[in-house]
């Protein structure tokens, strides 16, 4: 866990987060019996999704996902053609050409 200490020196972002955990433990449960720790579930998720940003990533790749399958279902007026992109030498060009140094230390396959 970290310190509890933000960058400026106050409390971290997640302070807040862990209070209403703290005082959902004190209010739910006492020494001899750990049952009302099942009420603290919502405010523990919302603590560790404060830490970790988990929710929030897969909530942001499934829009981006949609996003994208949006695009690609939608067809492109001035899209390039196959003939067109070899037309501009980049796929048959020696090296020299592509501005493309021989690798010093990998293995290499001259495309020539």
């Amino acid at each position: 866990m970290a310190s509890g200490y933000g960058l400026a020196g106050g409390p971290s972002r997640c302070f807040p987060f862990w209070q209403e955990v703290l005082a959902c433990y004190v209010s739910n449960t006492t020494p001899s019996d750990d049952s009302g720790k099942a009420k603290c579930t919502p405010a523990l998720e919302d603590y560790y999704e404060c830490l970790h940003h988990k929710k929030e990533a897969a909530r942001t790749l499934a829009i981006q996902t949609a996003y994208r399958k949006q695009q690609a279902a939608q067809a492109r007026d001035d899209a390039p053609s196959a003939a067109q992109i070899r037309r501009l030498g980049l796929l048959d060009a020696p090296m020299e050409e592509k501005n493309l140094k021989k690798p010093k230390w990998l293995p290499h396959k001259e495309i020539n």
